[in-house]
């Protein structure tokens, strides 16, 4: 792949980022092509150093901020007729709620990511608070002076154990919904910046 067609192709993927960002980026990597050129190589190899334009893209995603996106994406690309203003105040009545179902709801599908790390938490503060339930027990029957109960004193041990192998139950459900957030998060920023591609 030639210069001019990386260059082209990255422009068109990344057509969703604002216009000075965009240049910037531009501009980044036919330096980064340049200096590659200047030190010995040829064009098609300085381009493939550089990695694929899908892979540049997800990089460029990574680091723009969702907000830059979305303030970009919601910004008129021309200004807006009357009727276009008289429609949307008459249509206020149903696009609001639509808008904030639509945002409830993607709240709603994030949070049931983080269900199965607060389970994990609450099910290890579970077995903790049993562990510490049963060695009180435990106690109390030898402060009592009365018969020594040893069920509890299990009950709190096994517990304890329990705990302690649950916990890397709830670090790898952690681990685990971290990443499933970045990769869905790095997707929509994926295809806020790619709008224009073709």
């Amino acid at each position: 792949m030639t210069k001019n067609e990386f260059l082209t192709e990255l422009r068109s993927k990344l057509n969703g980022l604002p216009k000075d960002d965009l240049d910037n980026r531009i501009n980044f990597y036919e330096e980064m092509i340049n200096d590659r050129m200047d030190d010995g190589k040829t064009e098609e190899e300085a381009v493939a150093d550089i990695g694929s334009v899908d892979a540049v893209v997800k990089q460029i995603a990574s680091e723009t901020p969702m907000l830059k996106l979305v303030a970009e994406k919601a910004k008129p690309k021309r200004s807006l007729r009357a009727w276009e203003i008289v429609l949307i105040i008459l249509g206020f009545p149903l696009w609001l709620p639509l808008l904030i179902t639509g945002l409830v709801l993607a709240f709603v599908f994030y949070l049931l990511f983080w269900i199965l790390v607060i389970v994990t938490y609450a099910v290890e503060a579970c077995l903790i608070g049993v562990s510490i339930g049963g060695l009180v027990a435990f106690l109390a029957y030898l402060i009592d002076g009365g018969v020594v109960n040893l069920v509890p004193l299990g009950y709190s041990l096994a517990c304890f154990g329990a705990a302690i192998l649950f916990i890397f139950a709830c670090i790898g459900a952690t681990k685990l919904t971290i990443f499933l957030s970045k990769k869905i998060i790095l997707g929509i920023k994926t295809a806020f910046i790619r709008k224009g591609a073709k």
